[in-house]
């Protein structure tokens, strides 16, 4: 935990080991009871200054970063207000079911509320999901807290405090005051920034400086086991040169200091999620021991940091709302998101997180994933960024026609694309970090928000490069086709091509925690490892012999599956010369679908492209000094 001072108040109040915050005029306090987080339970209580009269309290509904109205308000119990000691009734309102209506009593000059919060126990979704297990929690304040209507976010003062259970840390980017009783005292900030620094907690916790400058970074682990917290010098230096390489690419910070804020459990909901002077990423128990699970998860890492500068610093205008209940507008967040899973991705190769040859066998599975996506000839790019809200619920069954978040990945083939045109077209003098440093660069500061548009982005492309930008946009955002945006990999020297030799990618994702089982580029299905069709590509040959997502493959050729029994399937039908036989559960019914298939094993390879030089080696090499 790093600590700060803060109000000469609060200082004395720790003196004296008192737990309750003083609150200046109009600040709202906060106390959040932590002790129950291992069995699911927080408490909270706010007094919020307020004049007798009508009052209106909202719960956050849009959070950024989210993208979507994802408050989990139906998870906040246990509702009381109260003014001068007195109950107060409520209603919530009729039609904004995040809306409370009450009323103040002649002479209150506050009220006071409490409630609890249930922490879920789902593992599918973003902080509304699953945060706590008996050894840590991630605390997000949002969840536990209610605010006047009307004022902007960033116009309202919170004063927390905290009280966690007994022998826990905590990381966050709060400045803090410890107390008696496990309570810190927090300095008062604006609700934009309470909402923002989330808290990590935990039984087994570590603190790892990165990086020791006035701006500090430093790696914040809870784990559900000691163990668990073991990082090897060699990570931890990659992480170092993440921080590094990041300042090469932006060339300033635009924060007081940084907490990456890492939890390691498998019972946990396994995410990333920025915030401008943190990032709340979540990955498998083991993955710091464990080279496949630390290949498919430390990715998130370098992402969240990027959107430190892309997402939080620079924002689409739509995104940078006024408060947390206005809509947000998501047109720009092949910016906002595949902008930023370019950069990640290349920070991950330049830091050594990624060798060159995993960033490319990572970059052949997406544009092969991309290239058998037939929902890209019905839906535009632009159309998964409209509708990002209702996107990331969608469920996986038929992904490849109906189509996803796909901005993200997409993104990252497009920004490719760009970069290699802006190489291209300087001869090399010119590339993408000069667009980060014009864009998300300037001089080093304290955390603010500078809103852009389409135009904002156009035009800075044209000072790096003058280049029809608008128009190289507009036709890969607004147009539907079915063949992958593969244009980056051609400039940069690279092509896509299938062998029968394993994607180290596709392989670690089938031992991972998902166990995801391709045969999308031959059959044309992803399953489970027990055999469950997740997507079946229209047009491939399972689709076109009747296979479709939900039903359970239980036999290959008359044996009992097994991936591996896929595996030398698939590799026999070269030779074979009968069909490739399928046994099918589909609810109640059983049949065998006979496809003929015969090309063997096809995995996704970047393979050199024979008289263009390698400009994607150059892309992801290491940019910073010493390097």
């Amino acid at each position: 935990m790093k600590t700060a001072p803060v109000l000469a108040a609060a200082l004395v109040l720790s003196l004296l080991g008192v737990a309750r915050p003083l609150a200046a005029a109009g600040e709202i306090t906060l106390r959040v009871d932590a002790r129950e987080a291992p069995g699911k339970l927080l408490h909270a209580k706010l007094s919020i200054p307020a004049q007798p009269g009508p009052l209106t309290l909202v719960y956050p509904k849009w959070l950024p970063g989210e993208h979507g109205p994802t408050g989990p308000i139906t998870d906040l119990v246990g509702l009381e207000f109260s003014s001068g000691g007195k109950k107060l009734a409520w209603s919530r309102d009729g039609v904004d079911m995040y809306a409370f209506h009450l009323d103040v009593p002649a002479g209150a000059a506050s009220v006071e509320v409490a409630l609890d919060f249930l922490s879920p126990t789902s593992e599918t979704g973003f902080t509304s999901a699953a945060s706590a297990t008996p050894h840590l929690y991630l605390l997000t304040w949002n969840q536990l807290l209610l605010y006047p209507s009307g004022p902007k976010s960033d116009d309202l003062t919170f004063h927390a405090s905290l009280q966690v259970p007994a022998g826990w840390k905590f990381g966050t980017s709060l400045s803090g005051t410890p107390g008696t009783d496990n309570w810190t005292d927090f300095a008062p900030v604006s609700l934009t920034t309470l909402v923002d620094s989330p808290v990590l907690m935990g039984e087994y916790f570590r603190a790892v400086p990165l990086d020791r400058s006035s701006r500090p970074v430093e790696l914040d682990l809870a784990a559900d086991s000691a163990a668990a917290l073991e990082i090897s010098p060699d990570l931890q230096k990659k992480l170092e040169r993440l921080v590094v390489e990041a300042d090469a690419l932006f060339g300033a910070r635009h924060y007081d200091g940084y907490h990456f804020l890492l939890t390691l459990s498998d019972h946990v909901a396994h995410f990333g999620l920025e915030h401008h002077q943190s990032n709340d990423s979540r990955i498998p128990e083991r993955a710091l021991l464990d080279e496949t699970l630390g290949n498919l998860s430390l990715g998130v890492l370098p992402h969240e940091y990027v959107h430190s500068w892309n997402g939080k610093y620079r924002r689409p205008a739509g995104l940078a709302t006024p408060d947390f209940q206005a809509p947000m507008q998501g047109e720009l967040l092949w910016v906002y998101e595949g902008l930023t899973e370019y950069l990640g991705n290349l920070l991950a190769a330049r830091s050594g997180l990624w060798t060159p040859e995993r960033f490319q066998e990572e970059l052949a599975q997406i544009a092969a994933t991309y290239d058998h996506q037939t929902g890209r000839t019905w839906r535009p790019l632009i159309d998964t960024t409209v509708a990002a809200q209702l996107l990331y619920a969608a469920p996986g069954e038929w992904g490849s026609y109906r189509r996803g978040v796909d901005f993200y990945d997409e993104g990252w083939l497009l920004w490719l694309e760009a970069d290699t045109l802006i190489r291209e077209k300087t001869q090399g003098a010119r590339s993408i970090d000069d667009f980060c440093h014009l864009f998300h660069g300037g001089a080093s500061g304290s955390p603010k928000v500078v809103t852009y548009t389409f135009d904002d982005v156009i035009s800075t492309l044209n000072e790096v490069v003058p280049y029809d930008w608008r128009g190289f946009w507009q036709v890969r955002l607004h147009t539907t086709a079915a063949p992958a945006p593969l244009g980056g990999l051609e400039h940069g020297g690279w092509k896509l091509a299938y062998t029968e030799k394993e994607n180290a990618v596709l392989a670690d994702q089938a031992k991972g925690e998902r166990k995801s089982i391709e045969a999308a580029f031959s059959l044309g299905l992803w399953l489970s490892d027990d055999g469950t069709v997740r997507d079946a590509i229209r047009g491939l040959p399972a689709y076109q012999a009747g296979i479709h997502p939900g039903m359970k493959v239980i036999a290959i050729n008359s044996r009992k599956w097994s991936p591996d029994l896929l595996h030398d399937g698939l590799a026999a039908t070269k030779t074979a010369t009968g069909p490739f036989d399928l046994l099918v559960e589909d609810g109640e019914m059983y049949r065998t679908y006979s496809i003929d298939y015969h090309d063997g094993l096809r995995e996704p390879h970047l393979v050199r492209t024979e008289g263009k030089a390698d400009v994607l080696s150059k892309i992801i090499a290491p940019k910073a000094a010493g390097q």
